[in-house]
């Protein structure tokens, strides 16, 4: 089982260590650089290219997380950047995902949840915090697939039940308990959704099949 290397960006030095301590402790997990602020983080992580960043938004001065992942994700594609911070307004969310970021969480959430976030969008997932998804899946709400949609029309028929899932905020582990499947037969669909809709994540494959009437 190949190890998954973690970088953070965190300008508390509490939250730093408290996120290093708890990635090293995990299994299969390794936290292989700490970033207290942007500027360093630019020139670190295109060096050792993580598989997944943990960045705060707020640097309290200087650059954003939100700038520093648009920046970095443009040398480091295959590098997944899941935001972890106290602010919860739509404005960064939806920037934040804009700029490349795959998962957002907020700081509360619990340590588990935390390491569950990482293996999961290193899986090709886009995990959320229960409150950031009900704001995102809340864009959607009160609106249906275009008629005859050539996008929703490359899905198959299981494809297509699991997207309307998605949409209404439900996580893999209740599709799959839905579904009567493994996990890992809805992330094997939900890959497949995303190659035939040529996306990146949940929510430019619901950008790209549902819009407003």
């Amino acid at each position: 089982m190949s190890v998954i290397r973690v970088a953070v960006l965190e300008d508390q030095m509490q939250t730093r260590q408290m996120l290093s301590e708890l990635i090293d402790g995990a299994e299969g997990l390794e936290c292989v650089a700490v970033y207290e602020n942007a500027e360093t983080a630019l020139t670190g992580i295109p060096e050792i290219k993580p598989d997944v960043a943990l960045m705060d938004i707020h640097m309290g001065g200087g650059m954003s997380g939100i700038e520093c992942v648009r920046a970095l994700k443009a040398v480091c594609p295959a590098t997944e950047f899941v935001m972890c911070t106290s602010l919860e307004d739509s404005e960064n969310i939806f920037n934040a995902l804009q700029a490349g970021a795959t998962g957002y969480l907020t700081k509360a959430t619990a340590p588990e949840k935390i390491v569950e976030a990482i293996n999961d969008v290193y899986a090709g997932g886009s995990p959320m915090s229960s409150q950031i998804a009900r704001k995102v899946i809340g864009q959607f709400q009160n609106q249906e697939p275009r008629g005859h949609n050539k996008e929703l029309e490359k899905l198959s028929v299981r494809e297509q039940e699991i997207l309307n899932y998605l949409s209404k905020g439900y996580r893999y582990k209740e599709i799959a308990a839905m579904l009567f499947v493994s996990i890992e037969t809805v992330r094997k669909h939900i890959h497949n959704i995303y190659d035939k809709l040529h996306v990146n994540s949940r929510t430019d494959a619901l950008n790209k099949v549902y819009a407003h009437k």
